[in-house]
C-alpha cells in the first residue's frame, strides 16, 4: 500500500510496510488510565488508531522525499530476515511488501540517494540492509545512511555490552561498507530537507522538516506515537530513553505547528498518518489529511 502527496515543490511516498494493532494502550503508555482510554475509545476508532482490543493501532512505514536533485529515503522500517525474536510478526519475516512498494511508485533500491535514520530502533532502521550471500548489505547500495553521532554513539557502546540484533545487523555493516554519514541533529542536507534534534525517545532522535524554512512539512519519527500522545503530551511511551524529556519534546513540536499550515507526516499514527494540527482543550489533535 502506498501514497502519493505532494509537501511544497517536492513529492512525497509513504511506503507501508505493515498497520495492525500493535500493544495494549495501557501498556504502551505506562500513565494512561483505564478511565482516561474509555473517555477517548470513540474517537480514537475514527481512522482506526485502537482495536477492538484495545491496541494501539500502528503504521509501520517509511516517507520517500523526492526534490528535484534528490530521492531521500526516512527510516529504513521492518526488514526480511531479520531476528527479532520478541517481535514475532517481524522475526524472521519474508515478504515483497516493501519492495513492492517501492517498484509502485517507479523506484528500485539504487534510486535512493540519502536515508535519514532518525533514530536507530528496530522499526526504523531494518530496510538499512538486506541478506546476500549470507552477508548484510546495504539495500540501497548508492544512498549515504545519516547517523547522528551521539545517538550512533551510545547504540555502539550498549552494543559493545551485549550484542543488540537491530545494531549488529542493519548498523554496523552500513558502517563497514562506509555508505554512513556521521552528523549532527540539526544538520541540513539541502535548503528543502533539514534536521532537527527531537531527543528523548532515544538519546538524539530527530525529525526531518521540508521546504525552505522548514514550513512545508515534517516527518516525525517517533517523537509520537499515537493520537493520544497529542491530546495529552505527558504521556511517555514506556521505552522512552528520557519520559521527561520526550515529553518536553512533544509539548514544543505540537506548539511549534499548532494552527500551521505545515504538513505533519507522523511515523505511526492510523492511515493516512499525516495532517495538521490542532488545539483541543489543553492539548492537541491531528486534522487528518486524506487527498
Amino acid at each position: 500500500m502506498t501514497m502519493t502527496f505532494k509537501v511544497g515543490d517536492m513529492t512525497v511516498h509513504r511506503i507501508i510496510e505493515m498497520e495492525h494493532g500493535f500493544t495494549p494502550a495501557l501498556e504502551f503508555l505506562p500513565k494512561l488510565t483505564p478511565e482516561m482510554l474509555a473517555e477517548n475509545r470513540s474517537w480514537m476508532k475514527t481512522p482506526m488508531a485502537l482495536d477492538d482490543e484495545d491496541k494501539l493501532v500502528l503504521c509501520f512505514q517509511s516517507y520517500i522525499v523526492r526534490t528535484d536533485r534528490h530521492v531521500i529515503l526516512v527510516d529504513g522500517c521492518i526488514g526480511n530476515d531479520k531476528d527479532r525474536l520478541t517481535r514475532p510478526l517481524w522475526h524472521m519475516k519474508k515478504d515483497n511488501v516493501f519492495m513492492q512498494g517501492l517498484a509502485d511508485v517507479g523506484l528500485t533500491v539504487n534510486d535512493i540517494d540519502f536515508v535519514l535514520c532518525t533514530h536507530l530502533h528496530a522499526d526504523h532502521v531494518g530496510w538499512n540492509t538486506r541478506l546476500e550471500n549470507g552477508r548484510w548489505v546495504p539495500t540501497f547500495p548508492n544512498a549515504r545512511y545519516l547517523f547522528s553521532k551521539t545517538e550512533l554513539d551510545f547504540w555502539l557502546a550498549e552494543n559493545d555490552k551485549s550484542n543488540l540484533p537491530p545494531i549488529v545487523d542493519s548498523v554496523i555493516p552500513i558502517l563497514e561498507a562506509k555508505r554512513a554519514d556521521i552528523i549532527r541533529s540539526d544538520h541540513s542536507l539541502n535548503d528543502l530537507v533539514s534536521l532537527i534534534p527531537t531527543p528523548g525517545h532515544t538519546i538524539d532522535h530527530y525529525a526531518v522538516t521540508l521546504g525552505k524554512g522548514g514550513h512545508d512539512g515534517v516527518i516525525t519519527g517517533d517523537l509520537i506515537h499515537t493520537p493520544l500522545q497529542a491530546k495529552w503530551p505527558d504521556l511517555a511511551m514506556r521505552i522512552d530513553y528520557d519520559p521527561l524529556q520526550s515529553s518536553a519534546t512533544r509539548w514544543k513540536f505540537l506548539e511549534t505547528y499548532c494552527d500551521t499550515n505545515t504538513q505533519c507526516c507522523f511515523a505511526h499514527f492510523p492511515s493516512p498518518s499525516r495532517g495538521l494540527i490542532k488545539r483541543w482543550g489543553d492539548g492537541f489533535k491531528c486534522e487528518y489529511i486524506n487527498g
